[in-house]
């Protein structure tokens, strides 16, 4: 490793009470961008950063380890999860200045995040804020044992960001509004996955067995109250000031929809039967509407539910555009008659 790229390392994380200088931010993501440099020896110098007493010292390096994560190389990333532990910062305590205590607490929060999202790709492969998406992206196109396992690592981590509470009188220095704003930035390309991964999911669940139907209910359900929480999180993005043409608007999907799924469940339970009814004693057609409005541009809309049968409108195809905030985003996706919809915020 080259003495500028440790001079840029050192220079992000200073002691000094502002976020990390964007231009060792711009040495750091050259540097990890180029194929032939090895990026072990930069995780070394950031990671050591983050055993210092001083909760600027310790925040700048998580910052600037995220910063690297969500804007550089893929194989960043990918080294941090093939280390057998990264960031041991549950018990950190700044007691030292006054607003010591304060940081500490988000700096015990946001290194269980990164932790995640560092395991996340090692289970998963990928880093899942920036895989393909649409209707041949990955969430859409895993069959049921791999979408199950992999939604619950996505809830894992989709908690572990939620917990990072800050309040907007909370983020008053550079350093702790540098993270919130490469949270937000996970926040909207996570739940973008997360929520393909949950139309694949309705799309097979009248097809599932019994106990892949109580696995998916379950995780639903879970859907649905971190899509609350999420829209918890995202009043403070507005609040700090980012632009409400990137804050999504999310409404709650329709008790209908849930209820569905679960008389499904009931009825193979009073069967006692793993294995899904036949389509041929589906009964008519009723209806029901979900909508996810927002200023990215992108919609749950009205959906088509039958007794025990979920399609999503357009021939069953769903379709999801978002915009070039997320990397995986398929820009070229046209379907217009899906689950997912282009549509303005109001």
């Amino acid at each position: 490793m080259g003495s500028s790229v440790s001079k840029a390392a050192l220079g992000a994380t200073t002691d000094e009470f502002m976020e990390p200088e964007p231009k060792h931010l711009t040495d750091l993501i050259q540097y990890i961008n180029e194929t032939n440099k090895s990026v072990e020896h930069l995780a070394d110098v950031l990671s050591e950063k983050t055993r210092s007493s001083s909760w600027v010292v310790v925040f700048k390096a998580l910052v600037t380890v995220h910063h690297l994560m969500v804007h550089g190389n893929e194989r960043f990333i990918k080294h941090l999860a093939s280390r057998d532990s990264l960031f041991t910062l549950q018990n950190f305590l700044d007691n030292s200045v006054t607003e010591g205590p304060t940081m500490s607490t988000f700096i015990r929060q946001y290194s269980r995040y990164l932790n995640e999202k560092s395991l996340a790709y090692r289970l998963i492969a990928s880093d899942i804020t920036k895989t393909k998406r649409g209707m041949d992206g990955m969430m859409r196109t895993m069959n049921t044992k791999e979408l199950l396992n992999t939604l619950q690592i996505i809830q894992i981590q989709f908690d572990a960001l939620l917990n990072f509470k800050a309040n907007p009188d909370e983020l008053t220095n550079g350093i702790i509004h540098a993270a919130f704003m490469l949270l937000f930035k996970d926040s909207v390309c996570l739940f973008a996955a997360y929520n393909e991964g949950i139309i694949n999911l309705l799309g097979k669940f009248f097809d599932m067995r019994k106990s892949q139907c109580e696995a998916s209910l379950d995780i639903y359900i879970k859907f649905l109250d971190r899509t609350t929480k999420l829209a918890q999180f995202l009043k403070v993005a507005e609040e700090v000031g980012i632009d409400q043409n990137n804050i999504p608007y999310i409404t709650q999907a329709p008790q209908g929809l849930l209820e569905a799924l679960k008389q499904h469940l009931a009825s193979l339970e009073e069967k006692n039967d793993d294995f899904p009814p036949s389509k041929f004693d589906v009964k008519s057609p009723q209806s029901s509407e979900m909508e996810i409005t927002d200023g990215m541009n992108w919609s749950l809309s009205p959906i088509s539910i039958e007794p025990f049968v979920y399609k999503c409108l357009g021939h069953s195809k769903c379709s999801i555009n978002i915009s070039q905030q997320c990397d995986g985003a398929d820009d070229d996706d046209d379907d217009d008659g899906g689950f997912v919809h282009s549509t303005p915020a109001h």
